[in-house]
């Protein structure tokens, strides 16, 4: 299995734990916002979000030798929430939280030793 550089890791640590923040806050955004931002699918998907991101900066910052399971699985929870974000539409909020997702799953599917041509396979 490949190593990762210190440095690599604590980018992915700082990834989680910041994609967990604006994922709670954006949570927060759509219940006011309703509609379709307040739909539970929606919702549901940004808190598995969060809570797989702290989950994972948790297991990394202990030193879990299965810090590569929980990574992978939060790329992949990653993947599917900023795919959901971006689906609703024009919105700086929602394109914020897209983004720090998508840089979350880039560094997990790293820490996790897969390629990121992989992750958004199903």
């Amino acid at each position: 299995m490949e190593q990762h550089s210190p440095q690599d890791l604590e980018q992915c640590i700082d990834n989680c734990q910041q994609c967990h923040e604006i994922c709670l806050r954006t949570v927060s955004y759509c219940l006011r916002k309703g509609g379709k931002h307040a739909e539970a699918p929606h919702i549901r998907l940004m808190l598995d979000c969060a809570e797989i991101c702290e989950t994972s900066a948790n297991f990394m910052i202990r030193g879990s030798d299965l810090h590569r399971l929980t990574c992978g699985a939060c790329a992949e929870v990653c993947e599917r929430c900023a795919e959901d974000c971006e689906r609703m539409g024009d919105d700086e909020t929602m394109r914020r939280c897209a983004e720090a997702c998508r840089r979350c799953a880039e560094s997990c599917n790293k820490m996790a030793g897969h390629a990121m041509a992989g992750a958004g396979a199903r």
